[in-house]
């Protein structure tokens, strides 16, 4: 049996190796161009909210790890030094690792002492119980609570859980039971409309629809299996349909656009599609590998100056004014979105 700290280093190098390929569908979203914007890039406004969560910026460091011992505890000191010095909120991996073993605790707590005053959010899996998500939460004095979601890459780990039954309800129980917002984040499967209604209905208040075609899981743990399930590694939603799918299916939520988001127009089509914010997380993490602390956050500083630009051309000054833009939507994304409970139409004629 692999241990955990192991497998959490493992997921780190094979997310990687593995890269992103651009296939979750934001390259059949186009925008219609506005001849007469009316804005000043000075004037535009990313500050965003995320159910009861106000963020200076739509784009936030997504969970990536911890719990694989120094090496994991450097990445998220890096992280979180990236995240204060840009004002970003962060997510951790799972900390189940922690709740296992204590020792691994510090690779954790590193983020909250180096971004003492930033939105740093917990994150367990669905088999977690309302203690385990007390402790999470305390262990990172967090601000929200990410539940993820990872059948897929669950079934193909080679030691992974076989027992889904009963998630739902322990989402419930965590959501009545915590004193801060819970988000769903699916883990690159993507998410349909009907999973996120029943996430709404037990009082899930932010969804991340995780979509397919950022990291992709089931390859990652198909490395490390010796019969490889091979018929996973091209399964889900991407993510550009299932933010069209639950922006227009389930009111009253806030969505997260996460799934290869890579470049300041996949930020910018994402939230047109109905998201609040973006998560990134594999983009970052090769920025840092390969260049160090710096260079990430001269790409987010970068990231912010071209989203400023787009949100200039499209003639909008807010976040809230980006997602009722016109949009034509082509390809997969179309043939996807046409067999399912989506009006193309009212992205085409807002």
């Amino acid at each position: 049996m692999v241990s955990r700290a192991k497998r959490k280093i493992d997921h780190i190098h094979h997310a990687i190796q593995t890269g992103q390929h651009r296939l979750h569908g934001l390259d059949d979203i186009q925008f219609v161009h506005n001849s007469l914007p009316d804005k000043s890039v000075k004037d535009v406004q990313l500050n965003t909210k995320i159910g009861e969560l106000s963020l200076s910026s739509p784009i936030f460091i997504n969970a990536m790890t911890g719990g694989g011992g120094l090496e994991t505890e450097e990445i998220n000191r890096s992280l979180a030094r990236v995240s204060s010095a840009c004002n970003l909120a962060m997510a951790v991996g799972s900390q189940m690792a922690a709740i296992k073993n204590e020792e691994e605790e510090k690779t954790y707590r590193v983020v909250r002492q180096e971004n003492p005053t930033g939105i740093i959010l917990a994150n367990l899996g669905s088999e977690a119980t309302v203690d385990q998500a007390k402790r999470a939460v305390d262990m990172l004095e967090a601000n929200g609570m990410q539940i993820h979601l990872n059948v897929i890459q669950e079934l193909v780990m080679p030691e992974g859980d076989r027992d889904f039954t009963g998630a739902l309800k322990r989402i419930e129980q965590i959501v009545n039971a915590l004193d801060v917002p819970v988000i769903a984040k699916e883990v690159g499967f993507g998410m349909s409309a009907a999973a996120a209604t029943k996430l709404k209905e037990v009082g899930v208040s932010i969804i991340d629809v995780g979509g397919y075609g950022g990291t992709n899981f089931s390859k990652i743990e198909n490395e490390r299996r010796e019969n490889h399930f091979h018929f996973f590694n091209d399964w889900g939603i991407s993510t550009a349909a299932s933010l069209a799918e639950v922006s227009q299916s389930v009111g009253g939520i806030s969505i997260i656009g996460s799934g290869g988001i890579q470049t300041a127009m996949d930020v910018a089509k994402s939230l047109a599609l109905g998201a609040s914010a973006t998560g990134l997380a594999g983009r970052l993490l090769s920025v840092l590998m390969d260049s160090g602390i710096e260079a990430v956050i001269e790409e987010v500083l970068e990231l912010h100056e071209e989203l400023r630009f787009i949100m200039v051309a499209l003639g909008t000054g807010s976040i809230s004014e980006l997602q009722q833009v016109p949009l034509v939507i082509t390809g997969k994304t179309y043939d996807w979105l046409c067999q399912r409970p989506v009006s193309i139409e009212k992205f085409n004629n807002r």
